[in-house]
């Protein structure tokens, strides 16, 4: 069974306001001054709860079941555990790291449709008995390692939601494949407990959600229909972003579980689940950087800083949206005043496609100013690497 993930009352309460959010930045900046500052995070833990409080308030009977993968800092996961939530893990050390914070298998859900046989042995050792399938090789492997898993099938659904990274190539039975995996599944013994699907990340219409159930509910007549056991597990993935947008979603997310799923919903038969991670990483992180370097060609200021696509900026060549980037100089702090220019603002690698910002307004900068970028959370320390020996995992977070 699922493990129950609710919040805990009792945390950090609200999240920091901008302006002490940057005064907390000066104060690092003030106390490394004296050596060559690198990059580092600031992590604000009140935000993490009230995205925790936020999600509980709209979507009340989904459990959220965090996804590792998005951003996996320790302090930030140690909080995330202690409100409460669950947690996708797709592989053995993401599923240690998180049992290593004391947190129950029950609460970990393993979402990943195609797993080494060392990893699934793992999780049958420490009794993480929830994981997704989109294939007849996964079953066979299910059915070596960890015969008493239970297994939500994972779908491939109709892609219409806008998202910038879309997931339906590679993940998901196709609509033909499903009956003939299930009575695949039931031939082997195995327990086919409910569907998982994922409409992309950073989805924009999220009305496609409707779509999505839908084929969910077919493939629960489909079990049915097959004689399976009745699944009672419903996970609708991810995709979700914070703020205005996310109300939309929820809004969708009630509409078609009450169209699809009405009387299960009725007598609470159906436990649904999702696995959100863009929705509690990203807003709570905030990256700083300094200029190293200062180049002007004609009315173009160029700037080097010290971290960069390579590192924690990978996101950056997908996804600018909700990045906010404010300069912080040593002479005038508050930029108050100044002249804006036309300004490229380059990572510090030899990567000539190492490009963070392009016609970024900014005032003139000099080395040893800031750059200060917020909602930086989500597929960014992740995704980074040590190239050309800039060494994204020694960037520090302070909390």
């Amino acid at each position: 069974m699922v493990g129950e993930a609710k919040l805990i009352e009792n945390r950090v309460e609200k999240p920091v306001s901008t302006d002490d959010l940057f005064r907390f930045i000066k104060s690092v900046i003030s106390d490394e001054q004296q050596e060559e500052t690198g990059p580092f995070y600031v992590l604000d833990l009140g935000a993490t709860r009230s995205l925790v409080e936020t999600w509980f308030h709209n979507l009340p009977m989904v459990q959220p079941f965090y996804a590792v993968k998005s951003n996996p800092n320790p302090a930030f996961l140690k909080e995330m555990a202690a409100l409460g939530t669950g947690f996708d893990c797709a592989s053995l050390p993401e599923i240690e790291t998180i049992l290593s914070l004391g947190v129950s298998p029950d609460r970990i859900v393993f979402a990943n449709t195609c797993k080494p046989e060392s990893h699934i042995k793992y999780a049958a050792k420490v009794g993480v008995n929830l994981a997704t399938f989109d294939s007849n090789c996964e079953l066979e492997k299910m059915k070596k390692w960890h015969p008493k898993c239970e297994l939500l099938i994972r779908i491939k659904v109709p892609e219409a939601s806008g998202s910038a990274f879309m997931f339906g190539s590679k993940f998901g039975a196709l609509p033909e494949e499903i009956v003939p995996l299930l009575k695949a599944a039931q031939e082997a013994k195995l327990q086919v407990v409910g569907v998982s699907f994922h409409i992309g990340t950073g989805a924009i219409n999220f009305h496609s959600i409707q779509g999505a159930i839908e084929a969910a509910k077919t493939t629960f007549d489909f079990a049915a229909q097959l004689g399976l056991p009745k699944m009672h597990i419903l996970d609708i993935g991810g995709g979700f972003t914070s703020g205005p947008k996310f109300t939309d979603a929820a809004s969708a997310v009630k509409v078609a579980l009450q169209k699809y799923f009405p009387g299960e919903l009725a007598d609470s038969s159906l436990k649904i689940i999702a696995e959100p991670g863009y929705f509690f990483a990203n807003s709570p992180f905030t990256l700083a950087t300094s200029i190293i370097g200062k180049r002007e060609r004609g009315d173009v200021k160029e700037y080097w800083i010290n971290d960069g696509v390579w590192g924690s900026m990978n996101i950056l060549k997908d996804d600018h949206d909700e990045v906010i980037c404010t300069p912080l100089t040593i002479k005038n702090p508050t930029c108050e005043g100044l002249k804006t220019w036309n300004s490229t603002v380059f990572g510090p690698t030899c990567d000539p496609n190492d490009i963070v910002l392009k016609g970024f307004k900014s005032p003139e900068l000099d080395v040893n100013d800031w750059l200060v970028f917020q909602n930086m959370g989500a597929y960014t320390s992740s995704r980074g690497n040590d190239f050309n020996g800039f060494k994204t995992s020694a960037i520090p977070t302070y909390i």
